[in-house]
């Protein structure tokens, strides 16, 4: 088990610990809850020390497996060929543009479609 894991695995029960502890200090009247809180800080600053010094420790990760490094800009990523398909003719010549003239908006007898009360559902 490596050592990261093993303090992530330890905080939580840590903690638990610290919580015991304070509360029997309440109840012998030593320290009460209210003034415990920089013992929780403390705990927290200890184990993130801890784990920062861990991290720091170990080698870094390995890359994926079958991962690769991106080919540069303008090289393209994909060395293979493509698989031969059906070319499909682009679309038909068409103006997107309206005639002048073409209200857009409104239907053949001249009336605004959208803003008929009887279409309205």
């Amino acid at each position: 088990m490596n050592a990261w894991l093993l303090l992530r695995r330890l905080r939580g029960p840590a903690f638990l610990i610290l919580v015991g502890f304070t509360a029997l200090l309440n109840q012998w009247g030593v320290l009460s809850f209210s003034r415990s809180w920089p013992l929780y800080l403390i705990l927290a600053g200890i184990f993130g020390l801890a784990e920062r010094a861990v991290m720091a420790a170990a080698p870094p990760p390995a890359g994926y497996p079958g991962s690769y490094a991106p080919a540069p800009y303008g090289q393209g990523g994909y060395g293979g060929t493509y698989p031969a398909g059906p070319v499909y003719p682009g679309p038909a010549a068409q103006s997107a543009v309206p005639p002048a003239g073409t209200d857009i908006g409104s239907g053949s007898d001249g009336r605004d479609s959208l803003a008929d009360p009887d279409r309205r559902s």
